[in-house]
């Protein structure tokens, strides 16, 4: 059996010092997205492991939501993609 190689490198390292793989991140037919799968797609794009337009497309995101998740996740981490959250963290 052949593997076909995607784009990109094949495992990344995040600032945490966690590594993660295309096969870390959430299926493509996710409908529900819950806080650690928005975390790990937003993860994969700012390490490089997935490119902001590939994710779009993959995953059926518009690049302003994609773009929300990072935002969020680099200026509050993990927690603040919890919707239970959303108000604390996104007034002005």
């Amino acid at each position: 059996m052949f593997i076909k190689k995607g784009k990109g490198p094949l495992f990344v390292t995040l600032d945490d010092g966690r590594k993660i793989s295309r096969a870390d991140l959430p299926p493509r037919d996710t409908k529900r997205w819950v806080a650690a799968r928005k975390a790990m797609v937003a993860h994969a794009v700012r390490a490089g492991l997935l490119e902001m337009a590939e994710a779009c497309d993959i995953y059926n995101l518009s690049e302003e939501e994609l773009q929300g998740w990072i935002s969020l996740l680099e200026a509050h981490g993990d927690k603040a993609l919890k919707s239970t959250f959303l108000q604390k963290y996104r007034q002005p």
